[in-house]
């Protein structure tokens, strides 16, 4: 019997050490407290191992020792383990150091034994032939007893509230646990009482330690998954389909029913139904996904169906589920998003980003077809818009696209259209479909009424036949279907212009001579010729400086070819820059050398959207140390037309700095009289050209005297630019005209020539 006995004890420790070690490597949250409370049961099973192997006394009084304070320290594990399974905590943070206290101070008494006696003492006897030695309990034991009985039953109770407050199929993984910790403590108890030599409880008690490891760390409750998964395959939204592994319908959820209109009892009928709806669910592949449309009575509907199997082991299968789930919402909901992302929400056109991407889709440059596309912009539209407002803005945007949409209905398969921006539209059509006299009756003139209002509305055209072959993109064919209605845009006569050769050679022009104004700013090729401004003397008292560029390979170029360019793209900004630091080193060394000439230099209205001119041009004159009178600045009639009010302050903060102001071009504009009366200027600059058009040349003379006459009663100098004959200097002269410029004096030449120049005048 020892043997035998003492056999299992080792078996037991040697399960209860391999639990301990895979509790370890367990990375579950409960893991370190299961490992703890299993290797709290190799003591006192060890110690009864000592016990019953042992014929020496001492040796027998160390494995009751090591017994019984191994029992303390399964309580106190136990008490751990016992709030993190059962997710309970101390009622009062003071409980729990009176119990640990308790088990602490049992623990000493225990280890005083063999000073004070009062625990326990060995005796011996003969058991099976042999020496056995078995205790004879004293007060300290019985204390030992008590505490260690007392926690164990109060863990006892904290189970039994589990189990009675938890659902009845959770409850199974708390029942065994308690079942085997009072089977575990009868039996003890029954040593204890029956004073029998070997605790064969210690079976127990082991046992107690491999069921907590395994409930804890490797149980999965079957039948709570089970009834889990059931009730979340019922709630779940996609009919549900189980089935064996020879295809025949096992199980359906509610949904599923009620989707094939079969009975809880007939789910072997699912799988014709389903056929019979969606096709065939035999597929090669065993786990599979496609979309499938159907129509019914209430239209179509859309759904998803997607196979997939149960494993069973690594090579069979149990069998597979189908879900089925009705999409129709979402899939409607993804194809409005999708057209809401590729239509003009106010015409229901395409947007540009939609029409530039389906014209690179369909365009072919080997194709057999040729195709162009059409620019259209109206004409005006933000007047449009100023004077009858947003709304009816709105309904000419529509009205377009109606139009657009009934010249292409015939043939509309073959033709892209959509709206760029704005009030701006594009056409992308095969050319042997593009009747040009249809377009322009269609879009050249029509009337827009909306309620109370309407207006004709004007469109522009601009078309680009692409050359068969060419390899060109959406966004490159719309640029220079634009270029071709940028030259028509202002004509009210002329409603469609064709993209050429002579367009796409100027914005070549305009390209290269744009990337190389850098260089030629560095290089000086850009400089300023100063043309002579004479008094009634006839002597120079200043220049206007003009740009010219002396291009490495062109020679000299007139103003005429590279001006308008930059002033379209905003690089004259960088020449006029330029030219001001021109003028202010001019000056400075003027200055130095005790020549008294100013310079005008000329403000682009375009320079006032890039910079602060007044700023830059003070910072310029500090920079070189000149006076600021010698530095006249000259703003043209429309710059002054735009912005009125803007025009007044800056002009206002220019005369503040020292600064002459002069107004240019006076007499081209249409409100010179008005802005004479608003402009606080110092000089008008009056151009002899706006009367060569006169018929009458007596007329012309008394416009000029008045004039001159004006702006002496106004304290404003005049200075006449383009005399080019003794007899206008002469009569301007004598009108009282006090500053001249002209081919009559000079034309604009370099710095020294204006310098040997002036000083023969």
């Amino acid at each position: 019997m020892r043997i035998r006995v003492a056999i299992i004890f080792s078996i037991l420790i040697i399960i209860l050490t391999v639990c301990t070690l895979l509790a370890k490597r367990s990375r579950k949250a409960i893991s370190g407290a299961v490992a703890f409370l299993v290797s709290s049961f190799i003591p006192p099973v060890f110690g009864n191992l000592i016990i019953l192997c042992t014929g020496n006394e001492l040796f027998a009084t160390v494995g009751y020792y090591i017994y019984f304070l191994g029992m303390d320290l399964i309580m106190f594990a136990l008490i751990g383990f016992t709030a993190k399974y059962c997710n309970v905590k101390w009622p009062h943070k003071l409980l729990g150091i009176f119990v640990y206290s308790i088990l602490a101070i049992d623990a000493v008494q225990l280890l005083l034994n063999p000073i004070f006696g009062h625990a326990f003492e060995t005796e011996q006897m003969q058991m099976e032939f042999a020496v056995y030695y078995r205790i004879i309990a004293k007060a300290g034991q019985a204390f030992h007893r008590i505490v260690d009985y007392s926690i164990f039953g109060a863990v006892i109770i904290v189970f039994i509230v589990k189990i009675i407050k938890s659902v009845r199929i959770y409850a199974e993984r708390y029942v065994i646990i308690l079942f085997a910790m009072i089977c575990g403590g009868i039996w003890e108890s029954f040593y204890i009482f029956s004073k029998t030599p070997i605790d064969r409880a210690m079976i127990g008690f082991a046992a107690i330690g491999i069921l907590i490891f395994y409930f804890a760390l490797y149980y999965r409750p079957l039948r709570l998954l089970d009834r889990m998964l059931a009730s979340m395959a019922s709630e779940m939204p996609e009919a549900l389909f189980f089935f064996d592994m020879n295809g025949i319908c096992i199980w359906a959820n509610e949904k599923g029913t009620k989707l094939v209109e079969i009975e809880d009892n007939d789910y072997a009928l699912a799988k014709g139904i389903l056929e019979k709806t969606f096709g065939s669910l035999e597929r090669e592949e065993e786990e599979w996904t496609t979309n499938v449309d159907v129509d019914t009575i209430f239209g179509t509907r859309h759904y998803i169906l997607e196979m997939n199997t149960v494993p069973y082991s690594e090579t069979k299968n149990a069998g597979s589920f189908l879900s089925v789930r009705d999409n129709t919402v979402e899939y409607l909901a993804l194809q409005r998003q999708i057209y809401n992302s590729t239509h003009d929400a106010l015409t229901d056109l395409f947007t540009r980003e939609h029409f530039f991407d389906c014209i690179d889709k369909t365009y072919r440059p080997n194709s057999d077809t040729d195709y162009m596309v059409i620019y259209f912009n109206v004409n005006n539209f933000k007047m449009i818009n100023d004077v009858f407002g947003n709304t009816f803005g709105d309904c000419v945007l529509k009205a377009i696209a109606d139009k657009i949409r009934t010249l292409v209905s015939d043939f509309e398969a073959d033709c892209i259209y959509g709206r760029i921006v704005g009030d701006t539209f594009g056409i992308f059509m095969p050319e042997a479909e593009f009747e040009e006299k249809k377009f322009v009756d269609t879009l050249a003139h029509f009337r827009v009424t909306a309620g109370s209002r309407s207006h004709n509305v004007l469109i522009h055209m601009g078309a680009y036949r692409i050359p068969h072959g060419t390899e060109v993109e959406a966004a490159t064919m719309m640029d220079r279907a634009r270029m071709a209605f940028s030259s028509i845009k202002d004509n009210y006569q002329v409603f469609i212009s064709y993209y050429d050769e002579e367009m796409r050679s100027k914005v070549l022009w305009d390209q290269s001579i744009s990337s190389q104004l850098s260089n030629a700013i560095k290089k000086k090729q850009i400089l300023p010729y100063l043309q002579p401004i004479v008094n009634n003397d006839g002597k120079a008292v200043g220049a206007e400086a003009l740009v010219r560029w002396n291009h490495p390979e062109i020679g000299f170029m007139s103003p005429g070819l590279f001006v308008p360019v930059f002033e379209k793209n905003g690089m004259i900004a960088e020449i006029d820059k330029h030219m001001w630091r021109c003028a202010c080193e001019t000056l400075a060394r003027w200055k130095k050398e005790g020549k008294d000439y100013f310079i005008s230099i000329n403000i682009s209205p375009k320079d006032f959207y890039f910079m602060d001119v007044v700023q830059e041009i003070t910072n310029l004159v500090d920079e070189f140390g000149i006076e600021p009178v010698k530095l006249r600045i000259e703003i043209t009639e429309t710059v002054m037309m735009t912005n009125a009010e803007n025009s007044i302050a800056i002009i206002k903060k220019f005369q503040d700095a020292g600064f002459v102001v002069e107004m240019d071009d006076f007499g081209s504009g249409y409100s010179s009289l008005n802005m004479l009366k608003e402009m606080p200027v110092d000089i008008i600059k009056i151009d002899m050209g706006f009367l060569e058009k006169s018929e009458a040349e007596d007329r012309s003379v008394k416009i000029l005297r008045n004039i001159l006459n004006m702006t002496y009663d106004l304290g404003i100098e005049s200075l006449t630019e383009g005399v080019e004959t003794a007899e206008q200097y002469k009569m301007l002269s004598e009108m009282g005209c006090h500053l001249f410029q002209g081919y009559h004096f000079a034309k604009p030449m370099p710095v020294e020539d204006f310098e040997k120049w002036a000083s023969k005048s």
